[in-house]
């Protein structure tokens, strides 16, 4: 080995050129590039750390306030909840107890709507049986009807829809009565009654003088010639009487039996008002025929009241007097279909019908 310093390069060796510095290096420059960009980024990350800590600082402090206000709300709303389910208990209390008031006035009221309407049905059925009398026993229409609308007035002033079974049967028996011929049972009755009355005053056929004509009254006093000559004329008149032959004599009767004549014929009036009274028609217009052939054949066709009379048993004979009544047996069973009904009665609620009350939360 040789003896001479490593370090030094043998003289005959090649001369090495100078190195350049370190810092020029590439490797160099990067290296510091790099380190200077980690600081940077140190020290931005340790500026964002600390906005991020005191921003979380701040959120943390937000946060403690806004749990301390929402623990204070939510004490605030479990009093309110509190105070809210004792008055809902009551609420319920007093809903049950108006609900049972409520029942109780249904009840009532059903009640009372019942005792009216079975006091305004037996109204109607009054109506209705005045009007099958007045037709059966006296045979007035004009009364029946008069009954029968006061029954189906009374029905129309309440609104009950099952009724209306029965305000068509009403309704069918007023048309029915309205479509009969009318008869004034009370105004021919108060005829018959008048003529009754005056057959005294009607004089007979063979009671019956010469009619003479009445002399017209001169404005002075006639003079005592034309007396002489009135008188003469008079007494003269009496000796030739001219009577028609185109009519039987009338017939002459004695003084006993112009009596029974006149009161037969009052008879045959008041049984024509009976017949008129008990609707029997064929009884009625013969005792109006015989009537009116009596005056014809006994009285004196001549005088007014004769002939007046005469004139009204004619027309009294055309009334229609024993026309078939209806029964109104129609609106009966109607009324008896509807008084059979049995009456709806209002029940108490029972607690599984009531509405269920809210459950209670805590």
């Amino acid at each position: 080995m040789s003896s001479e310093n490593p370090s030094l390069p043998p003289a005959d060796a090649p001369r090495p050129t100078s190195a350049p510095p370190s810092w020029r290096r590439p490797s160099a420059i990067v290296a510091a590039l790099a380190l200077a960009l980690l600081g940077w980024q140190w020290v931005e990350t340790r500026s964002r750390l600390a906005d991020m800590q005191e921003e979380l600082a701040r959120r943390l402090a937000s946060s403690d306030t806004a749990a301390t206000e929402s623990r204070a709300l939510a004490k605030l709303a479990q009093e309110n909840l509190q105070d809210i389910q004792t008055r809902l208990g009551s609420l319920e209390s007093r809903f049950s107890e108006s609900q049972g008031q409520q029942v109780a006035l249904e009840a009532m009221y059903q009640e009372f709507s019942r005792s009216r309407d079975d006091r305004l049905l037996a109204e109607v059925e009054q109506a209705v049986l005045i009007a099958a009398q007045q037709l059966q026993l006296a045979g007035n229409v004009q009364a029946a009807l008069f009954a029968l609308q006061t029954a189906d007035a009374r029905l129309g002033s309440v609104d009950r829809p099952h009724w209306l079974p029965l305000r068509k049967a009403i309704a069918g028996d007023l048309d029915t009565l309205k479509a009969l011929p009318q008869v004034d049972a009370a105004g021919v009755a108060l005829k018959l009654e008048t003529l009754i009355g005056r057959i005294d005053s009607l004089p007979l056929a063979f009671e019956a003088g010469p009619r003479s004509e009445a002399a017209k009254a001169d404005q002075a006093a006639p003079s005592w010639l034309k007396r002489l000559w009135l008188d003469f004329w008079a007494e003269f008149s009496q000796l030739v009487r001219v009577e028609r032959m185109d009519r039987p004599d009338p017939a002459l009767l004695a003084p006993s039996n112009a009596v029974f004549l006149r009161e037969n014929l009052k008879l045959r009036l008041m049984n024509a008002r009976l017949a008129l009274l008990s609707r029997d028609g064929n009884t009625f217009r013969e005792d109006m025929r015989i009537g009116a052939e009596w005056l014809g054949r006994y009285f004196d066709a001549r005088n007014a009241g004769v002939e007046s009379a005469r004139t009204d048993l004619i027309e009294l004979q055309k009334s229609p007097v024993g026309v078939d009544l209806p029964n109104l047996q129609a609106s009966l069973n109607a009324l008896r279909a509807l008084q059979s009904v049995p009456e709806r009665r209002v029940e108490a609620a029972s607690p599984a019908a009531r509405p269920a009350s809210p459950a209670k939360k805590n």
